[in-house]
C-alpha cells in the first residue's frame, strides 16, 4: 500500500490519547486466532496499539487460522475482481487499476492472495505493486507485504516501501477488521523506517455518492504513516465492494473514486 503514505503529526498525538484512555497503561498486541473460536470477540482480534512506539508490536499468526477465500464485506477480494478509480493528483488525471490475480504467495507460511495495483498520472505509468492480502477464519483481512516498482519514463526507479512480513523484522498488520468500530487503530503494515502505514476507523454508517453508484454503510478510515506525519488520507469503503474513494486530506491535494467495479466468478 505504499501509495497511500498520508497521515498526520497531529492525529498521531490525538491517537496517542485515544489508546491510552482506552487500554490504560498496557500495550496490546496481536494475538493468534482460534481456529475453533469463532465468538463475537474473536472478530477484533487486530491490534489496537500506540502509535507510536511499535517495539511492543509483534503479531504472531498461525497458517492454520487463515481461511482460503477474503470475503469481508468491506473489502471482498474474489478471484478475477477488478477496480477502477479516476481522479486527480497535481493536477493531472490519476487512474488506479486494482485487479484480485488468482495467483498465490507464501508468505510466513500463510498462503495469500495477490493482488496487483497500478497507477497511471497524466497516462504514464508511475507504479505498479503486487500486493499480498489473507484473511483469518474471525473476518480480518491481513496485510503480508508488498513489491513496489515506481516508473519514471517507462522505467523503474525504486522499490522504496517493498517489504514481506517475516522477513527482515517485518511485521503484518490489519488492513480491514472483520467488524469495524469507531476509534479502533489498527497497524497496517510494519517495517521500520519503510512501511509503517496506519489507520483509525472514523465512522461506520457514512453515505457517499461516486461515479460508480449510491453507497450506505460505509466505512471511513484515517491512514497515515510516522514516516510523512504531514499527509493524510481518508478513505471510504462500502459493503460488498470495497473501497470507493480516497481522498488527500491533510499535506496535498488529490483524490481517486470508485468508477466501476467487476467482481470475477
Amino acid at each position: 500500500m505504499s501509495r497511500s503514505h498520508v497521515r498526520s503529526a497531529a492525529a498521531v498525538l490525538g491517537l496517542l490519547a485515544l489508546v491510552a484512555s482506552a487500554c490504560g497503561d498496557d500495550r496490546a498486541t496481536t494475538r493468534s486466532v482460534s481456529a475453533t473460536t469463532t465468538t463475537t470477540s474473536t472478530a477484533r482480534l487486530g491490534p489496537v496499539i500506540d502509535p507510536g512506539d511499535g517495539g511492543d508490536y509483534d503479531p504472531q499468526l498461525d497458517p492454520a487460522d487463515f481461511v482460503d477465500v477474503i470475503d469481508n464485506p468491506y473489502l471482498p477480494m474474489p478471484v478475477g475482481a477488478h477496480w477502477r478509480y479516476q481522479g486527480e493528483s497535481d493536477g493531472e488525471v490519476e487512474t488506479v487499476d486494482i485487479t484480485v490475480t488468482g495467483e498465490r504467495r507464501q508468505v510466513m507460511g500463510i498462503s495469500a492472495f495477490v493482488i496487483r495495483d497500478t497507477v497511471t498520472v497524466g497516462g504514464q505509468m508511475v507504479e505498479d505493486t503486487l500486493d499480498w492480502f489473507a484473511q483469518d477464519v474471525a473476518g480480518n483481512v491481513w496485510y503480508l507485504g508488498e513489491d513496489v516498482k515506481d516508473y519514471d519514463g517507462g522505467q523503474v526507479v525504486s522499490t522504496a516501501g517493498s517489504w514481506e512480513a517475516g522477513v527482515g523484522g517485518a511485521r503484518p498488520g490489519i488492513v480491514m477488521p472483520a467488524a469495524p468500530e469507531v476509534g479502533e487503530v489498527h497497524r497496517q503494515e510494519y517495517l521500520p523506517g519503510e512501511a509503517e502505514d496506519m489507520m483509525e476507523v472514523l465512522d461506520v454508517g457514512a453515505a457517499l455518492d461516486v461515479a460508480a453508484g449510491q453507497y450506505r454503510e460505509v466505512v471511513v478510515t484515517r491512514d497515515w504513516t510516522p514516516l510523512d506525519p504531514d499527509t493524510v488520507e481518508e478513505k471510504h469503503y462500502a459493503r460488498g465492494v470495497g473501497k470507493i474513494r480516497e481522498e488527500k486530506v491533510a499535506g496535498g491535494g488529490g483524490f481517486v473514486e470508485l468508477i466501476e467495479v467487476t467482481f470475477g466468478s
